[in-house]
């Protein structure tokens, strides 16, 4: 599968908006299936100098984002050398290598052209697929937060996981 991996653009939130929503994705962030355009616009318009978000782009018939990551540098000048991670890919697209693919790419970037030592990340504990991923890219379990999230309609332990380039 061909896909362009870019940084983020305004435009993009309709398709980022439908993504946050969707049944297949929903369940692993802390999307909600009420959420509005103008949130995910607002979220767009205000990427400071920390925010480093790309996307994944197929063209089929036509050009749509089918995965987004992102990476939030700390602001704290105490904290500079770490970093959080978020990712999320449109259900279609799952288990294509498109999310291993954006995430290596905001790595690279952690690593190479940030000087990054930390980059952590919080995943729901069955989330196996995700789970297997993030340590094969070298993220390992810190610990539990539990009750992290409600998740349908239950409350929901999430894993601490980071990695770290000394």
């Amino acid at each position: 599968m061909d896909y362009l991996i870019r940084p983020i653009r305004l435009e993009d939130a309709e398709a980022i908006n439908e993504m946050r929503r969707m049944d297949g994705v929903r369940e692993t962030i802390l999307g909600i299936k009420s959420e509005r355009i103008n949130k995910t616009e607002d979220f767009i318009k205000g990427l400071g100098a920390n925010d480093h978000i790309l996307v994944a782009e197929v063209n089929n018939v036509e050009r749509k984002v089918v995965g987004v990551v992102g990476l939030h540098i700390n602001t704290s000048l105490r904290a500079r050398h770490c970093a959080s991670v978020w990712i999320m890919v449109h259900k279609d697209y799952q288990g294509m290598g498109i999310g291993k693919a954006l995430l290596k790419e905001v790595l690279d970037l952690a690593d190479n052209w940030l000087k990054l030592v930390r980059v952590e990340l919080s995943v729901f504990v069955d989330n196996e697929r995700a789970i297997n991923l993030y340590k094969s890219l070298g993220f390992q379990i810190e610990g539990t937060k539990k009750y992290a999230a409600i998740k349908n309609g239950e409350y929901a332990d999430e894993f601490i996981m980071a990695r770290y380039k000394i």
